[in-house]
C-alpha cells in the first residue's frame, strides 16, 4: 500500500488529527492548574507565552543534538546563531526554570526577558506584551502552584521531532478557539471562524510569490492561512506582513506563526487607521492579496486625523467617528496593488445600506469598478456579536466578462447550527465558495447584478433586496390534521397485528 492510497491517507489524517486533539488536551490541563487565583479571561497571557518557551527550549535541544551528530566535537566552534533559529542564553532554558523551587515566578520573567534581549530583532517585546500576566504575584500564583505548572509541562516534549509545525499550530489555534470560548466579551476581535477564513482565502487564491497583508490581524489566522493555501512556507518567506493595535495579541499572532512553522514575516503593533505602519517613500505600502475582520463599529477612531490622511485614504469620504467601517474598507482597498491587488474584508451587513456618509462612500465603491462580490453569512457564527456579517470582495483586475458587474451571494442559509453557535462546515464552505466562484445567477442564492442595477436600488448593496428566496411550499391545516389521524389509525393498526403475532407465538396471553 503506497502513501497514495485513499486509505492511507485517511490514517494519516485521522492519527494527525488525534496527535493535536491530545496535544490540545495536554495544554488545556494547564488552565486547570491556573484555575481559582487565575481568571478564565485570563488564561491565555499564561499559557500561551509558557508554551511558546518551552517550544523553544526543545527546539533548541534539538538543534544541539542535530549539531553534534552532524560536527562532533566542531559543534562547538560554530557561533550559536548558525546552529539555532531563536538564541537562548545561559540560566534562560526552561530547565533553568524547571529546577528552580522559589521565586519560580521571577525565574520565568527573567528568562523570557533574558530569550527577548538575545533576539531583539525576531522577539522583541514577546514575552512583556502580556502585561496582565503577573508571574510574580505570590499572592496570586504560588512557587507550589507555578511549579505544578511547569512540571506538568515539563512532561511533554514539544520539539519539532515530537509535534510537526502543523500539529503544533493546530493544537495552538484549538487554545486560541477555547480561549474564545471561554471570554466572548471581545472574542469577535480576538478570533475569526476559520470556516470563514478559508472561504475568503481560497477566493483570493494567493499564489506563491505573492504579497499576504491583514491590517487588523488578531491572532495571524487569516495569514496562516493565505500560507497553507501557497502549500510552501517558503515561497511565503518575506511576503507575509500585519498590524495589529492589541499588544498582547499582536505578539499571540507573532507565536502562532512561528509555531505554524513560518520564519520570515512581519506583524507590527499599532493603530492602523491612525498610524498604518506599512510604509514605502512615504506612500501607504500595497500587497497582492489583502485579507481582514476589522473591529465592527469602532467609535472614536480618529475621524479627524482621517480627515486629513496623507496616504489619500479618504479619497471617497471620511466616515464620522461613531463608526469606522467605511474607513476600514477604504484603507484596504488603497493597500491593494492598483494594477493585480485583490482583497477580501468581513464587514457588518448595515455597510450594505446604511445612509448618510457611509451610503456616499458606498456609492462610489460601486462606482469605481473595484468592487467584485457581496457574501452574505448567517448571524451567530462569529464571538462576542449577534450581527450578521457579510465579506466584500475587491479586485482591481477584474476580467472582462466582470467588469460593471457585482456577484451577490446569499449564503445565510448555508450553515449548520450547533448548541451554542452557527458553524460553517467544509461543505458549507464549499457550496458558497462554488456560488461565488459560478459567477451566474442561482435561484434563491445567488444573483450577477449591473452596477446599473445597483444604481436603481440608491446603491444599496442588501443581498436579499436582489435576491428573492424560493417561496415555500405551504400545506392546508387540514391536510397536516388529517395526515397525523391517518398515522395514528396505522400506528394501532400495527399495533393490533403485532399482539395477534405474540399471542399466536405463545409471547402473550
Amino acid at each position: 500500500m503506497t502513501k497514495e492510497t485513499p486509505l492511507f491517507k485517511e490514517l494519516e489524517e485521522e492519527s494527525k488529527e488525534t496527535t493535536t486533539a491530545r496535544l490540545f488536551n495536554h495544554l488545556f490541563q494547564a488552565c486547570n492548574i491556573l484555575r481559582g487565583p487565575i481568571n478564565q479571561d485570563e488564561y491565555k497571557s499564561y499559557v500561551i507565552p509558557i508554551l511558546f518557551f518551552k517550544r523553544m527550549s526543545d527546539v533548541y535541544d534539538e538543534e544541539n543534538k542535530d549539531a553534534e551528530a552532524k560536527y562532533k566535537e566542531n559543534a562547538k566552534k560554530f557561533p550559536e546563531d548558525e546552529l539555532h533559529k531563536f538564541l537562548i542564553p545561559k540560566g534562560c532554558h526552561w530547565n533553568d526554570v524547571r529546577l528552580t523551587s522559589e521565586d519560580v515566578g521571577k525565574a520565568i520573567v527573567d528568562a523570557m526577558t533574558g530569550i527577548e534581549k538575545a533576539n531583539p530583532t525576531s522577539l522583541s517585546g514577546l514575552f512583556s506584551s502580556f502585561d496582565d500576566a503577573n508571574w510574580t504575584d505570590k499572592n496570586k500564583l504560588s512557587d507550589a502552584r507555578l511549579k505544578e505548572l511547569v512540571d506538568h509541562m515539563s512532561t511533554l516534549k514539544v520539539g519539532n521531532q515530537n509535534y510537526s509545525a502543523d500539529v503544533m499550530g493546530d493544537a495552538y489555534e484549538y487554545l486560541i478557539k477555547k480561549f474564545a470560548d471561554l471570554s466572548k466579551k471581545n472574542a469577535g476581535e480576538f478570533y475569526t471562524p476559520r470556516s470563514v477564513v478559508r472561504l475568503m482565502v481560497r477566493i483570493l487564491n494567493p499564489q506563491p510569490g505573492e504579497t499576504v497583508y491583514d491590517g487588523a490581524c488578531g491572532t495571524g489566522g487569516m495569514l496562516i492561512e493565505a500560507i497553507r493555501h501557497m502549500k510552501d512556507k517558503r515561497a511565503a518567506y518575506g511576503r507575509i506582513f500585519g498590524q495589529e493595535k492589541n499588544l498582547a495579541t499582536s505578539a499571540i499572532a507573532r507565536m502562532n506563526l512561528y509555531l505554524h512553522g513560518a520564519e520570515d514575516f512581519c506583524v507590527e503593533q499599532g493603530d492602523t487607521l491612525r498610524n498604518p505602519l506599512f510604509v514605502k517613500n512615504n506612500r501607504l505600502q500595497t500587497f497582492d492579496c489583502v485579507v481582514a475582520n476589522p473591529p465592527f463599529g469602532m467609535k472614536k477612531w480618529g475621524a479627524d486625523v482621517f480627515a486629513a490622511d496623507k496616504f489619500g485614504r479618504n479619497e471617497w469620504g471620511t466616515p464620522t467617528d461613531s463608526n469606522a467601517d467605511f474607513a476600514w474598507i477604504q484603507h484596504f482597498v488603497k493597500s491593494t496593488d492598483p494594477k493585480k491587488g485583490r482583497a477580501a474584508v468581513v464587514m457588518p451587513q448595515g455597510a450594505l445600506f446604511h445612509s448618510g456618509k457611509d451610503g456616499e462612500i458606498r456609492r462610489k465603491l460601486v462606482e469605481s469598478d473595484k468592487l467584485e462580490g457581496v457574501i452574505t453569512l448567517v448571524g451567530g457564527l462569529f464571538y462576542g456579536s449577534g450581527v450578521s456579517a457579510c465579506i466584500l470582495v475587491v479586485n482591481n483586475a477584474k476580467p472582462k466578462e466582470r467588469r460593471g458587474k457585482i456577484m451577490l451571494v446569499d449564503a445565510s442559509t448555508i450553515y449548520t447550527p450547533l448548541r451554542a453557535q452557527n458553524v460553517m462546515t467544509e461543505e458549507n464552505v464549499d457550496e458558497a465558495f462554488t456560488l461565488y466562484t459560478g459567477f451566474a445567477d442561482v435561484p434563491g442564492k445567488a444573483k450577477l447584478v449591473s452596477i446599473d442595477d445597483v444604481k436603481e436600488r440608491g446603491y444599496s448593496l442588501a443581498v436579499n433586496g436582489y435576491i428573492e428566496r424560493e417561496a415555500k411550499e405551504t400545506i392546508d391545516p387540514e391536510a397536516v390534521k388529517k395526515r397525523f389521524f391517518e398515522a395514528v389509525d396505522d400506528v394501532k393498526r400495527a399495533e393490533d397485528k403485532l399482539r395477534e403475532l405474540l399471542k399466536k407465538e405463545g409471547l402473550l396471553k
